[in-house]
Parts: C-alpha cells; sequence; structure tokens
C-alpha cells in the first residue's frame, strides 16, 4: 500500500476535487472550486492553518485525502496548547476504496497533529463513515449541535 504523504500546497486542487466529488451533497462549480481550491493552498503552506495527508494512486494523482483545519481555542486541562481540530475532509476516489487508503491518511493526520499539540477533535461522520471514526477513537457526542446561518439580505438589496 502506498505509504500517506503531507500534502503540500500544489495539492490543493486534488484535495477540493475529492471534497467537492465524494463528500459534499452537491459537487462544487467551477467557480467555487477554485476559490476552494485557492484558499486551501494558501492555508497548507507553512505556518498556515491547514493540515493534510494524502496518498497517491498508483495511476497518477490522489487516492485519498483526509484535511484538517487547526484553530485556537481557550486553553483549559483537556486542552493546553489552546489547539482544536476540525476534520473537514477524508474522501477516497471510488476506485480506491477498501484498501485502508483512508484510514492510514486520517491515522498519519491525528499523529501529526498531536505532535503540534492538538487535542480537541471534531468532525461530521455519515453512517458509512462512522466505524472508522470510532475505530480511530471519535465518539459520537449527542451534545454537539450545529447550525448554518447566512446573513439576513439588507432590506432594498437585490436577491
Amino acid at each position: 500500500m502506498p505509504e500517506p504523504r503531507l500534502a503540500t500546497p500544489a495539492d490543493a486542487a486534488e484535495i477540493a476535487c475529492l471534497r467537492s466529488e465524494n463528500i459534499l451533497s452537491e459537487p462544487l462549480d467551477e467557480t467555487r472550486l477554485t476559490t476552494c481550491t485557492d484558499q486551501l493552498a494558501l492555508r497548507l503552506q507553512n505556518g498556515g492553518g491547514a493540515r493534510a495527508y494524502v496518498v497517491d494512486s498508483p495511476a497518477g494523482g490522489l487516492a485519498t485525502c483526509a484535511l484538517g483545519l487547526v484553530h485556537p481555542v481557550l486553553p483549559a486541562p483537556k486542552y493546553p496548547k489552546g489547539l482544536a481540530a476540525r476534520i473537514h475532509a477524508v474522501a477516497t476516489d471510488p476506485a480506491h476504496r477498501r484498501r485502508g487508503y483512508a484510514k492510514a491518511a486520517l491515522s498519519a493526520l491525528l499523529d501529526h497533529l498531536e505532535h503540534e499539540g492538538v487535542t480537541l477533535y471534531e468532525l461530521y461522520a455519515s453512517d458509512g463513515s462512522a466505524p472508522l471514526y470510532e475505530q480511530l477513537g471519535f465518539a459520537a457526542d449527542p451534545a454537539l449541535m450545529r447550525m448554518t446561518r447566512f446573513p439576513a439580505a439588507v432590506e432594498g438589496s437585490a436577491s
């Protein structure tokens, strides 16, 4: 099995595509895909807030990605360095599934983040991916809630 490697800004386009095609309920259009790629490339640079591990496909391109977004939280006994990570995407190209690539990439990402001092991890798990995350130590949290809010339209503006 190919070994996971730390992603670079040059991997941003393929990571964005894997996320768009395999995770999102509706794939991104070209404009949004370009925006995601540009933002991710910046965040994958040294000092940026993204970390990712990828597995290269033997045929070229990426087979799998595991992407985490690191952000500060207020320090507490369970978060001594005040660092948390949201596992934003774990995606595998359909032609490469059931080979352990996602587990390998996510394990490498979690080890990397642990060495950086991250102690709080969160992610969204689909029914199909939950067993993998549970194997790696994640647990469901009934107290965790989520909401998406868009700014209210300004009165008199075009809709």
